[in-house]
């Protein structure tokens, strides 16, 4: 019996999908393999579960971030993002350093998870493997991917992106565009889609101000009456 079927047996979802709220609690006997300590991988979004029912997770009950427990809320309608990567990106990425910490550690914030770049998970063409690029993901701590979820959610929210001068230091709130979230820009531009080009971007753009700035001494210093 799979995971999935192994749920459905406990929550015992009606003819509409919607089950009762099923504490963790109650993972243990027959259904000790559902406990979440491997991260709840048979009731991610990416699962077989999520595919065929809205799945709820009630996070409220305890201190912390942990799920507390989990329901169905009716048959889920909607196309499924598949999260799954490819394992030749996954090699790629999982020696190198975490792109906002610097990292690569044992300990479970620092070790490396391969992050989807647009944080709202809704390009299809990356569920389908074949699809996927290396510039499509990036390295991540585990503590740094745990805080760009957030923030991606509530830019999914509100359509309002993350300010890269929340980070004292940088000298521009994006790379490109600004705080209002358009389909046709995407993610694009947001510190937390891409840290690296939002660096390099910066460099050049101090460079070209630097330089402007000079040149414009520079005459001044030899036409100083013009």
């Amino acid at each position: 019996m799979t995971k999935k079927d192994l749920f459905l047996k406990l929550a015992k979802p009606d003819k509409k999908g919607k089950s009762r709220w099923v504490p963790i609690s109650e993972f243990v006997g027959e259904y000790k393999s559902l406990q979440l300590g491997n991260g709840g991988s048979w009731c991610r979004r990416s699962s077989s579960l999520s595919i065929n029912y809205v799945v709820e997770f009630d996070k409220d009950i305890t201190p912390g971030n942990s799920i507390d427990r989990i329901r169905l809320n009716g048959f889920n309608t909607k196309k499924a993002f598949n999260q799954n990567i490819r394992q030749d990106i996954i090699k790629h990425y999982k020696t190198q350093n975490c792109v906002m910490l610097g990292v690569n550690g044992q300990s479970e914030n620092t070790k490396i998870e391969i992050d989807h770049k647009n944080g709202r998970k809704d390009n299809h063409r990356l569920s389908n493997l074949k699809n996927q690029k290396l510039s499509d993901f990036q390295p991540l701590s585990k503590a740094a991917n745990d805080i760009k979820r957030q923030i991606c959610k509530q830019c999914k929210k509100t359509n309002k992106r993350w300010n890269a001068k929340n980070l004292k230091g940088n000298p521009y709130e994006f790379y490109m565009g600004d705080e209002n979230y358009t389909e046709e820009l995407g993610c694009k531009g947001c510190y937390q889609y891409d840290p690296v080009e939002y660096r390099k971007t910066v460099v050049k753009k101090v460079s070209e101000l630097s330089a402007k700035e000079a040149a414009k001494n520079v005459f001044k210093n030899l036409y100083p009456e013009e």
